[in-house]
């Protein structure tokens, strides 16, 4: 197989805002210190920004995973390290993958919610340049280059499309339901500057699960487990939004990725909706293009991913084998990494899926939605798992502590941090 991931995460460098914020308001940038517990945690105009938690887990033992704040020591150094990063994608036989931010929030939420707009953009066009540049343009074909929008201002992300069309990006990340985050949905025009800029460049609106979840009221008594089944359900919504807000007749051009929400749900909303346009008809709806179903424009406009969804794949012809993409999720605690190969392999097995059913789901459909070339700068003979995976015989995938980060972290010359 050749595998490319549309779903993975980076834990961004202490130092990324050092080397890529203008030098006129450098002194605002975020900045990781670390607190008298030896937590490390981003600060953006005194506050606390985003944390960690399970999205840096691989490799630790299962006790030790949590929702809390950790430090950077702690973590595998290729959650927050390029060169390790690749050489345990290389361990795990993935050619190339797609990074969403962590403390920047999934879409750019976590930066976005500060008042001074100026600065928001500046440090989202910082973030743009360390994760295009710096992180991508050190493994050119390794990264499938994505940016966050400074959505507050509609004009500064514009003109933030238009630039990092520039850099290679060809998707941006959006809030997959703006008005969980306090922003006007999808209906109301405000978006629309904002699509039209995509639609200029070509470019994909990757929509990830995360804000819908504050969408539903849940009991006191709800845990960590209430997020971890329902958010994946709750892409439903995002999708609803989408066509009900007409995005699609506005925009007859834009296509949507739609990153860890699995594919379970596609077949009983694609079922229910062609239904609905028949059966109530008295509605009016016209969200749909003319002469469509709504199938028909999710198979033209829409790429789902899944890390395992064993039961959905069977069903994959109601689905639309071209609609399908794969995600390893990469640190995070859902991850199959490093076995994300054997762990797909046998779900395409199982669900019967034929070579070139495995072909688009694990890399072409990708290639062909984002107009991107996989095998530009690696040619596909070294693309495969097995190659890959050949370069990579050295890289320990054994489960480690997050004592024993810490302690070859602090003795490989750990950066000074200003304590909180």
């Amino acid at each position: 197989m050749v595998l490319l991931s549309i779903d993975d995460h980076m834990i961004e460098a202490p130092d990324m805002f050092e080397r890529h914020m203008p030098a006129r308001c450098r002194d605002r940038a975020p900045r990781m210190l670390r607190d008298v517990d030896g937590v490390d945690k981003w600060m953006f105009e005194g506050e606390q920004v985003g944390v960690a938690g399970l999205g840096a887990v691989a490799t630790w033992p299962k006790e030790e995973w949590s929702m809390n704040p950790v430090s950077i020591a702690e973590m595998r150094p290729g959650t927050y390290d390029v060169h390790a990063r690749v050489r345990d994608m290389n361990a795990d036989g993935v050619l190339a993958g797609m990074n969403f931010p962590t403390f920047a929030g999934f879409g750019g939420t976590h930066l976005a919610k500060f008042a001074d707009r100026e600065l928001v953009a500046a440090a989202m066009s910082a973030w743009n340049d360390f994760s295009i540049l710096e992180w991508g343009g050190a493994y050119p074909g390794r990264f499938i280059p994505m940016g966050i929008l400074p959505f507050q201002d509609t004009d500064r992300a514009v003109a933030e499309i238009h630039r990092i069309a520039g850099l290679g990006a060809v998707a941006v990340s959006l809030p997959e339901t703006p008005y969980g985050v306090g922003l006007p949905d999808f209906a109301s025009g405000y978006w629309d500057p904002i699509f039209a800029a995509l639609c200029d460049h070509g470019m994909v609106a990757c929509m990830h699960i995360g804000g819908a979840f504050g969408l539903v009221k849940r009991p006191p008594s709800a845990t960590v487990d209430d997020i971890i089944m329902l958010a994946p359900q709750l892409m439903a919504i995002t999708v609803t939004d989408i066509i009900l807000g007409g995005l699609l007749t506005r925009f007859p051009d834009q296509r949507f990725a739609l990153s860890e929400g699995g594919i379970g749900w596609v077949s009983f909303f694609l079922d229910r909706l062609d239904r609905h346009m028949t059966n109530q008809s008295w509605t009016h709806l016209d969200k749909i293009p003319k002469g469509k179903t709504p199938t028909d424009v999710w198979k033209e406009r829409f790429l789902a991913c899944f890390i395992t969804d064993p039961t959905a794949l069977r069903t994959r012809d109601r689905i639309g084998v071209e609609t399908i993409a794969w995600e390893c999720d990469y640190p995070h605690s859902d991850s199959p990494w490093p076995n994300s190969a054997d762990f797909l392999w046998r779900q395409l097995d199982e669900a019967g899926c034929s070579d070139d059913e495995i072909d688009k789901i694990t890399w072409a459909n990708v290639a062909r939605f984002f107009d991107y070339d996989p095998f530009a700068h690696v040619p596909a003979a070294r693309a495969t798992v097995g190659a890959l995976r050949a370069q990579a015989a050295d890289v320990d995938v054994r489960e480690t502590s997050r004592q024993e980060y810490r302690r070859r972290y602090e003795a490989a010359l750990a950066p000074a941090l200003a304590p909180a």
